[in-house]
C-alpha cells in the first residue's frame, strides 16, 4: 500500500530507463488505484503490470473486491496470489488462493502464487511439509496447460520487511524442494519450465547471491521496488546471474 497515481507513473518512468531490457523480464505491481496509469506508463516498454490481488468471482455482491476481469480491463497482464500479508494479515486460505488461481488463469492473467513458511514454522523443521501443503492445496484441479503461465514464489513469512532473509543455501532447499514436486505432480518438462522467484528482503546487495542459485529463476521485490536505483540494481543482477548460471 504505496504510491499515488502520480508516484507510481513517476517510477515507471524511471524505471524504463533503466529496466527496459531484454535480458530480464520485469513487472511492477502498483495498488489498485494506479493500475490503468501504471499501464498507460509502461506501454511503450517492455515492462508488465500487474495487481497484488484478485477475488475468484467474476462480479458480484463482493463490496471491495476486484475481479479478474476488471484487471485485465484496467491494463494487467500479470496478477500476485496468496502474498505473505494476504494470508497471514487477512487470514486467505490454501483454498483461497486456489479459487483465485484458477480465475485468473481463466481470464488470461499470468499468476504469481506465493508460498512460505513462518518463523515457527521453520523452527519447527516444517517448512518443507508446509511448502508441499501450500502446493497440493493451492495446485489443487489446475491443469497441465495451466503451469505454462504460472510463477511460484518462495517468500519465507520470517523474511518479509524484516531485513533478514534466507541464505542463498536456504533458498536454493527450498526452491529445489518446489521444483522436485512439480515434477512429480505435473511432469518433469513442467518443473524446468516453471520459474521460481526468491522474496524475502532482496537487495541490491544480496541479490546476485541468490539469484545465482540453479533454482532460484528471478526475486519478488518488495520494499527495494520502491526506490528506482535499488529495483535497477536488482534487475541488473538478475540479468548478470542469467549469464552466470542459465
Amino acid at each position: 500500500m504505496h504510491l499515488t497515481i502520480a508516484e507510481s507513473q513517476a517510477l515507471i518512468q524511471r524505471l524504463k530507463a533503466s529496466c527496459d531490457t531484454e535480458a530480464v523480464d520485469v513487472a511492477v505491481c502498483p495498488p489498485f488505484t494506479a493500475l490503468s496509469a501504471a499501464a498507460s506508463a509502461a506501454r511503450s516498454s517492455r515492462i508488465r503490470v500487474g495487481a497484488q490481488n484478485l477475488f475468484w468471482e467474476p462480479q458480484g455482491a463482493f463490496t471491495g473486491e476486484i475481479s479478474a476481469a476488471m484487471l485485465k480491463d484496467a491494463g494487467c497482464a500479470i496478477v500476485l496470489i496468496g502474498h505473505s500479508e494476504r494470508r497471514t494479515v487477512f487470514g486467505e486460505t490454501d483454498e483461497m488462493v486456489n479459487s483465485k488461481l484458477g480465475a485468473a488463469l481463466k481470464h488470461g492473467l499470468a499468476p504469481i502464487v506465493c508460498i512460505g513458511e513462518t518463523l515457527a514454522e521453520r523452527d519447527a523443521g516444517r517448512t518443507l511439509d508446509v511448502l508441499r501443503r501450500q502446493l497440493e492445496a493451492g495446485f489443487n484441479g489446475i491443469a497441465a496447460a495451466g503451469w505454462d503461465r504460472v510463477t511460484i514464489a518462495y517468500e519465507p513469512v520470517w523474511a518479509i520487511g524484516t531485513g533478514r532473509n534466507a541464505t542463498p543455501e536456504q533458498a536454493q532447499v527450498a526452491h529445489a524442494f518446489v521444483r522436485q514436486w512439480i515434477g512429480q505432480s505435473v511432469a518433469p518438462a513442467t518443473a524446468a519450465r516453471v520459474r521460481i522467484q526468491y522474496g524475502g528482503s532482496v537487495n541490491a546487495s544480496n541479490a546476485l547471491s541468490v539469484l545465482q542459485q540453479p533454482d532460484v529463476d528471478g526475486a519478488l521485490v518488495g520494499g527495494a521496488s520502491l526506490k528506482d536505483e535499488a529495483f535497477s540494481a536488482i534487475v541488473k543482477a538478475a540479468a548478470e546471474a542469467k549469464v552466470v548460471v542459465k
